[in-house]
């Protein structure tokens, strides 16, 4: 099983081409099939697009991992509200949601919304399956 991490905006982003990536995460398939997008569209997000944030795993920060998984999804998280920062215009915003592959309709854990411009990686706790809001 593999944990992947599902981006929801109201913007269209591009898929990365062949050697064009981030080394921490690019938007395209990795883990998920495209039934699984739509059951993250449709129950946990209430955004237009949906798209895999693709990496060698999910993008999960709780306690419960051990302190260089947490890191790396920290620095992955980063990444991410950068790259997500030159889509973006002001007021708007995009979702996160991670889970394992085929938990994409279970009922989440919770929910957390967070501005982009004062985001603090070291203080948040974002575990598997809690959809996370960051405006800009």
């Amino acid at each position: 099983m593999s944990l992947a991490s599902y981006i929801g905006c109201n913007v269209e982003l591009l898929p990365c081409e062949d050697g064009e990536h981030n080394a921490l995460i690019q938007i395209g398939d990795c883990f998920s099939s495209k039934y699984d997008k739509q059951h993250v569209k449709k129950y946990q997000f209430t955004a237009q697009f949906v798209y895999e944030v693709s990496s060698d795993w999910g993008i999960e920060i709780s306690k419960d991992m051990s302190p260089s998984q947490c890191f790396e999804s920290k620095k992955k998280l980063t990444a991410l509200c950068e790259m997500m920062n030159d889509y973006l215009e002001k007021d708007e915003y995009f979702e996160l949601y991670s889970c394992w592959v085929g938990e994409e309709k279970e009922k989440r854990v919770g929910e957390l919304t967070l501005k982009m411009d004062t985001l603090n990686v070291d203080s948040i706790e974002m575990p598997k399956k809690t959809l996370v809001r960051f405006e800009k």
